[in-house]
C-alpha cells in the first residue's frame, strides 16, 4: 500500500511499480479537475492511448447538466470537465459511475489488472463491488488462493497482552499469520492461514487462546451492539438506557443496528440532576451524599429506567467527560456503569485516558461490553 501526492512523476512511478503485481487498485484523481491525473497516467504506465467514450460522455453528460441546473450555472462550464472524466484507456471497462466520476478496470499483459475507484469511501464502496463483477476481474480471482481467516475479538486487555501470548504460544509463520489492531477500546486479532497450514493455525490458536479466553468476546465481525441486541432477543429481553455523560451514544449505537427496535425499547438522556430525579428516581439523598458521578448514582440509573420504561435489562453511564469538572477525589475521566436485569446487575469504573471525544467513545463501548457481560451471564 502507498500514499502518493498528485505530482505526475511521482504518481506514474507507482503506478508503473503497482502494475509489476497482479492486481493493482488505485483511489482517488478520477475528478474533473487538472490535478486529477490517475487515469492519464494509468494509461501513461500501461502502454495504452487514451479515447473518450461516448456512452460514458453522454452519461456524465446528463448528471452535469442537472448539476448545471441545480446550481445556475451555464452547462458550457461544465463541457472539458466532462470531455476529460469520459476520457479512458484503450480497453477499459466501465465498472460503474459516482458522480460524475467513472470507476475503470483495465486489464493488461498475462492477465493482470488495475482497477480505478472514487477516493470518498460512499463512492468507493459500491463501485468496487460492482468491478468484482466485471469480466477481468472475475478471471484474475479464479486464479487466487486466498487464505482462510480467523476472527477473535477481545475487550478488556492491552495489545501488549496479546503480543505476549502471541510469543509465548509459539509466535506466527510457517502459513499463519496474526494480526493485531486496537479498535474503539478493543482488540481485533486475525489469523490469515495459508492452504495447508489448518493444523499450524489450530495448534497456534488453541495456544494463544489459553490465558485470554475470559476477554473473548466474539469470533465474528458483528460489533458488540449487535451482539447485545441478538442475546437480549435470544432471551426474550427489552432493553433500554440511562446515560449522562454519553449523551445519547450508547443508545445511537443500539439503532445503528437494523431491526434493533424488536429489543430496544428507548432511552433517557439525564444530564441535569433534577432530570435524574424526575425521570430516573434517582433518590434526592443519593445525589446529595455521593455525586451524580458515583457508584450509587449508576446504579440507580439502571433500575430508573428499567422501571420507567418497564424493560427488563438496562445500562448506565455517568462521569467525568472533561475537560473541567474534575477534582482530586474524581478525576476527569472518572466513569461509572451499571447494568442491570433479571439475573443481576454488573457494575464497572474506569478512570479513562484521553479528551473528551475520547472518554465518551471509551464509556460508550464500555456500557455496551458491560451489558454484553450481564445478558450473556460471562
Amino acid at each position: 500500500m502507498r500514499i502518493v501526492g498528485d505530482t505526475p512523476a511521482e504518481l506514474e512511478t507507482a503506478l508503473r511499480e503497482g502494475l509489476r503485481r497482479d492486481l493493482l487498485v488505485v483511489s482517488g484523481g478520477l475528478g474533473p479537475t487538472h490535478d486529477d491525473r490517475t487515469v492519464a497516467l494509468l494509461a501513461v504506465a500501461a502502454g495504452r492511448q487514451l479515447r473518450v467514450d461516448a456512452e460514458i460522455e453522454a452519461r456524465i453528460e446528463a448528471r452535469s447538466r442537472s448539476i448545471a441546473e441545480r446550481l445556475k450555472r451555464p452547462y458550457a462550464d461544465f463541457v472539458p470537465g466532462v470531455r476529460k472524466q469520459a476520457t479512458v484507456p484503450e480497453g477499459a471497462v466501465i465498472a460503474g459511475l459516482a458522480g460524475t466520476a467513472p470507476a475503470l478496470v483495465l486489464e493488461l499483459d498475462g492477465g493482470r489488472v488495475a482497477v480505478t475507484l472514487p477516493g470518498p469511501p460512499r463512492e468507493l464502496q459500491p463501485l468496487w463491488a460492482e468491478a468484482l463483477e466485471t469480466e477481468p476481474l472475475r478471471r484474475l480471482l479464479t486464479r487466487a488462493r486466498p487464505p482462510g481467516r480467523r476472527v477473535l475479538r477481545f475487550y478488556g486487555l492491552s495489545e501488549s497482552a496479546l503480543a505476549q501470548a502471541l510469543e509465548a504460544a509459539g509466535g506466527d509463520g510457517d502459513g499463519v499469520e496474526m494480526t493485531i489492531c486496537a479498535r474503539e477500546t478493543e482488540m481485533h486479532v486475525d489469523l490469515f492461514v495459508t492452504p495447508g497450514a489448518e493444523e499450524r493455525a489450530d495448534a497456534l490458536e488453541t495456544a494463544f487462546l489459553a490465558p485470554l479466553e475470559p476477554y473473548l468476546f466474539s469470533r465474528t465481525e458483528e460489533p458488540i451492539e449487535a451482539l447485545v441486541l441478538d442475546r437480549c432477543r435470544e432471551r426474550g429481553w427489552t432493553l433500554a438506557t440511562a446515560e449522562s455523560c454519553t449523551g445519547g451514544l450508547v443508545a445511537g449505537r443500539l439503532t445503528s443496528v437494523p431491526g434493533s427496535s424488536d429489543v430496544f425499547v428507548g432511552g433517557i438522556v439525564a444530564y441535569a440532576d433534577g432530570v435524574k430525579e424526575a425521570e430516573l428516581g434517582v433518590p434526592e439523598e443519593i445525589l446529595a451524599a455521593h455525586g451524580a458521578v458515583s457508584r450509587e448514582t449508576a446504579l440507580a440509573m439502571a433500575r430508573g429506567v428499567r422501571k420507567r420504561l418497564g424493560v427488563d435489562v438496562a445500562v448506565s453511564v455517568t462521569g467525568i467527560a472533561g475537560p473541567g469538572g474534575g477534582t482530586a477525589e474524581k478525576p476527569v475521566g472518572l466513569v461509572y456503569l451499571c447494568a442491570s436485569g433479571p439475573d443481576g446487575e454488573r457494575e464497572r469504573d474506569f478512570v479513562l485516558p484521553g479528551d473528551r471525544e475520547s472518554i465518551r467513545l471509551r464509556a460508550t463501548v464500555g456500557a455496551l461490553h458491560l451489558v454484553h457481560a450481564l445478558v450473556t451471564n460471562s
